[in-house]
């Protein structure tokens, strides 16, 4: 993978705080020292529902989102869109007709203040980034939250963090990292509806902390945080319908 730039910069929101912009500059990264250079994986909507959360997406976007599968392990399905060869958007929700579950569901589903918030709507909750060594990711990036769990959706399997409790750091604000299988990325399967990511802005009230933790390992342009009096991920994304903004 190669480097990318990684921005804090002010908000267009009202409650940002726009008196210390700066740009986070890349460092240099080696390999052979254990560091983890991570690439932007996916984003993630939750819902209460998953008819809900895409229509709520759908609604958004003004396109068509298909069908992904069932997590057996989290008690949860979802919609999956491409938005490029190795990046997608994610609507996720609990499964109904799931079993009891061995554990705590992920994406802090199985929270009752989350699930209340997303009972009056759908949201973006987090982002994932992908690492080639999730392990070691796991060990050297401050803040990062695991074990690396094992998780399939049919006959795909990977290893992605997940809290014994199923939350997520600052509230999803703080990406989960996964690691997906050698071999082509799940992305690039998926139908191409003309979509892509055009920028994904993370504001949260320790923007500043988050992005420290963050810049030596991870650098795109499209990610930009920002401090704010209170935590909100929104994305613009480019459709046939020209771009579209969700959050």
């Amino acid at each position: 993978m190669h480097g990318f730039h990684f921005f804090i910069a002010a908000s267009r929101g009202p409650e940002v705080s726009r008196d210390r912009p700066y740009l986070l500059q890349r460092r240099a990264i080696n390999p052979a020292k254990g560091n983890a250079l991570f690439q932007l994986d996916h984003i993630t909507i939750a819902a209460d529902n998953l008819h809900d959360g895409v229509a709520y997406a759908e609604a958004a976007l003004g396109v068509s989102i298909p069908v992904g599968g069932a997590h057996p392990l989290m008690g949860t399905h979802n919609h999956l869109l491409r938005l490029g060869d190795t990046l997608f958007l994610e609507i996720i929700a609990p499964e109904p007709a799931a079993g009891p579950l061995s554990r705590r569901r992920w994406f802090g589903l199985d929270d009752p203040r989350l699930r209340a918030e997303l009972a009056v709507s759908p949201r973006l909750v987090t982002w994932v980034l992908a690492t080639d060594d999730i392990e070691t990711a796991l060990r050297e990036v401050p803040h990062a939250a695991g074990p690396a769990v094992t998780v399939t959706r049919g006959d795909l399997e990977w290893l992605i963090s997940v809290a014994d409790d199923g939350s997520m750091p600052f509230g999803g604000a703080f990406p989960t990292l996964i690691r997906w299988p050698r071999g082509p990325h799940p992305a690039s399967r998926m139908p191409d509806l003309g979509c892509s990511l055009v920028s994904f802005e993370i504001a949260h009230p320790e923007a500043e902390l988050i992005g420290r933790s963050l810049r030596p390992f991870f650098d795109d342009p499209r990610v930009q945080l920002s401090a704010a009096k209170r935590p909100l991920l929104s994305a613009t994304i480019r459709t046939p319908q020209g771009e579209r903004r969700i959050q």
